[in-house]
């Protein structure tokens, strides 16, 4: 079994949890195909050879919303093994520079309150996310 788990195949992922000036954090909703379908998640994505976190995380951010953030402080790194994946996740707390977000790569996006977060079916590693937002934010 720790064999299966050791040639899993790794992904590092850059993620934003971009927070406005009311507390509240912006979540999307995955597309209705492909893995974690329907389920909530904070946006991000794969960080590219080459590439920052921070850089990844801006990138990521315009494609995926089409606004402009600052990166700020790490809230948190998260290892955590799927069936078929493991995943290292790199979050940090985001603030919006320009624009409006739009659900570009995603369902539906929403602003939520921290405390909330918890209303919403994410991911498992994401969890570690939401308590640490929590932990930090109250």
């Amino acid at each position: 079994m720790s064999l299966e788990i050791n040639n899993l195949p790794e992904k590092n992922i850059g993620v934003a949890a971009i927070k406005n000036k009311e507390g509240k954090i912006l979540i999307d909703k995955r597309l209705s195909t492909g893995l974690m379908a329907n389920l909530w998640e904070f946006p991000g994505g794969k960080i590219e050879d080459g590439e920052s976190v921070a850089e990844c995380i801006k990138r990521e951010i315009k494609e995926e919303l089409d606004i402009d953030i600052e990166v700020g402080e790490h809230l948190i790194t998260i290892n955590h093994t799927y069936s078929k994946f493991k995943v290292n996740l790199r979050v940090y707390i985001c603030e919006i520079l320009q624009g409006k977000p739009k659900p570009i790569e995603c369902q539906e996006i929403r602003w939520v309150e921290i405390a909330n977060l918890t209303n919403y079916s994410f991911p498992e590693a994401n969890k570690d996310i939401i308590n640490a937002l929590i932990n930090r934010f109250g």
